[in-house]
């Protein structure tokens, strides 16, 4: 009985002085990392890091932590910043996020403000700490840009899992998606949309990883587009194809349209300002014309080629082909 309880006594010795060591190693590694990023130009700072959570966990609080990467203009702050480790599995990490965050990029400046927001992120377990699956996750959030009008989103879910080295499945949902409304429609639509959600495989130039952050964003090659779809009211849009992405972020591909009551859709886009006035009289006889040689006037199914740099419908160029491209 007295051996068996030196045993016990010098475990628990042993476990406790593994976790005040690995609590001095997490403390060190995010000092390490943030002074890392300040020399290199960036905004990188918090008022105060704790780690607490012995014997079993990690659970480390950033109060007051901001980052700014004066490469991209991308930027991020919030009151604080929780993530949670067991003691014995450091590589599943779980983000607890405050109630106010705000964003900024190049274009426009963010208030966000959300309930319940959470990431779990599990990685290899090595240096690099690879991404071998994320999720997000909130049951409200509300974004507000400096100048415009928010947007509200009830419930949100985002995954991303990791196929093989540098492929990843996407998939994304909003429930009660509620953009902002043109007056001129508030009384032809709800406030909110029935359903948004995409699913995507993607491939990159490299892992999603800790040089993604420290060095350079991996760079779209290759969007499968299993299905985006979108509800509104009596609106319904739906698209799926494959497009190749080249070093300069331009697509090339087909990815196909599906639209019901696309005459309603238009008038939307217009409405919004989406799409100049002046052009929708052109485009609605272009698309009334395809929709009749479909059979059913009030529907579209349109593939939209990507190509040289255009979208384009048959060999008609209808608008510039987007960059594709992760800052």
């Amino acid at each position: 009985m007295k051996k068996l309880l030196v045993l016990i006594v010098t475990l628990a010795a042993l476990w406790a002085g593994y976790w005040f060591v690995g609590a001095a190693g997490v403390k060190a590694g995010f000092a390490v990392w943030f002074d890392a990023r300040q020399s290199e130009g960036w905004q990188a700072e918090y008022s105060d890091l704790s780690v607490k959570g012995f014997p079993n966990r990690f659970d480390t609080t950033l109060t007051d932590p901001a980052l700014a990467d004066p490469a991209t203009g991308l930027a991020w702050s919030a009151p604080f910043v929780q993530l949670f480790a067991l003691s014995y599995q450091p590589n599943h990490i779980i983000a607890a996020f405050p109630e106010f965050q705000t964003l900024r990029t190049p274009e426009a400046r963010f208030a966000l403000k959300s309930e319940k927001m959470q990431a779990s992120m599990v990685m290899e377990p090595n240096t690099d700490l690879a991404f071998n699956r994320a999720n997000l996750a909130a049951t409200a959030l509300t974004i507000t840009p400096e100048v415009g009008a928010r947007i509200h989103i009830a419930g949100l879910q985002t995954a991303l899992t990791r196929e093989n080295t540098s492929s990843y499945r996407a998939a994304f949902n909003a429930d009660g998606l509620a953009p902002p409304l043109p007056a001129a429609l508030t009384d032809e639509l709800p406030e909110a949309l029935t359903s948004f959600r995409a699913d995507a495989t993607l491939d990159f130039t490299k892992p999603w990883d800790i040089t993604a952050l420290e060095e350079s964003r991996p760079q779209p090659t290759k969007i499968k587009l299993h299905l985006a779809e979108a509800e509104w009211g009596q609106l319904k849009l739906a698209a799926a194809g494959e497009l190749s992405v080249d070093r300069t972020g331009t697509p090339t591909g087909t990815v196909t349209i599906k639209a019901r009551n696309w005459r309603d859709i238009l008038a939307l886009a217009t409405a919004s300002g989406a799409l100049p006035a002046a052009l929708t009289d052109q485009i609605e006889q272009g698309l009334s014309l395809l929709a009749n040689f479909s059979g059913n006037p009030e529907t579209l199914d349109i593939p939209l080629t990507f190509s040289g740099g255009y979208i384009k419908i048959g060999l008609i160029p209808v608008a510039p082909a987007p960059r594709l491209s992760i800052r």
